[in-house]
């Protein structure tokens, strides 16, 4: 984000781009179209929430913007240069050195604490955090040396939060980050996203079937059918601890 001195105006640059993006599997009378032409651009330093039923194309719209998975038409730009066009190695890169993924399910390995686990990142990371940083960003300071099983579900999400940011990526992809978390877990997990966004400026997307969380984004994009139904600029972002389901 710059300011335009001509004008004074704060002028916002797009991180990641995406135009046209369609997504069909199968083909002939059993294809499914799970995108159809989508535009989207995802703001430098900007929290965006992305509402939608199951089904709606949501993941697997954040797929193709981390580089998991590939569109069938249509482009993906990061920082101007198209992605879509970059074979398995650049992918791999991409996702390495830019991307932070945070699913529903934690993807913990069992037999390591919590330090071990963010370490598998920092372990290749170019300039990461060491883990007792991360972990401590997410309020998991005084659990670096328990293992997932001595951690509740909300601590193990932010387990994997501090994996996902430890590498400082740009970007933050969350999807359905507290579907498997009740409601006063699960705003004590979105908190974390939220200063992880606010301190260190990451781009930040959050897939979610929960209307609530839009309260929290600075823009909101809902989905249906595969397409881009709204699009919605909060005036004002909610802290995730006024939240509540």
């Amino acid at each position: 984000m710059t300011i335009d001195s001509a004008t004074n105006e704060t002028v916002r640059h797009a991180t990641l781009t995406g135009r046209g993006l369609t997504k069909t599997y199968g083909s002939g009378d059993v294809e499914v179209r799970a995108l159809s032409d989508v535009d989207i651009d995802l703001i430098a330093g900007e929290l965006v929430v992305l509402l939608g039923a199951s089904g709606s194309g949501k993941s697997t719209l954040l797929n193709i913007l981390g580089g998991l998975d590939t569109p069938t038409s249509g482009t993906v730009h990061f920082d101007g240069q198209e992605i879509t066009a970059s074979g398995d190695t650049e992918l791999t890169r991409f996702r390495r050195d830019y991307v932070g993924f945070v699913f529903q399910f934690y993807n913990l390995i069992a037999s390591l604490t919590a330090r071990e686990n963010v370490a598998l990142v920092t372990e290749i990371a170019h300039d990461p955090m060491v883990p007792e940083e991360a972990l401590a960003m997410v309020g998991l300071g005084d659990r670096i040396d328990h293992f997932p099983a001595q951690l509740s579900g909300g601590e193990q999400q932010r387990v994997a939060i501090a994996r996902a940011i430890a590498k400082r990526p740009r970007i933050l992809l969350c999807d359905e980050p507290t579907g498997a978390l009740d409601s006063k877990t699960g705003v004590i997990v979105l908190e974390a996203i939220e200063r992880v966004n606010r301190e260190l400026g990451t781009t930040t997307a959050i897939i979610t079937h929960n209307s609530v969380t839009a309260a929290m984004a600075d823009r909101v994009i809902r989905l249906a059918d595969g397409r881009i139904a709204e699009i919605h600029e909060n005036v004002e972002r909610h802290s995730a601890r006024a939240l509540s389901w």
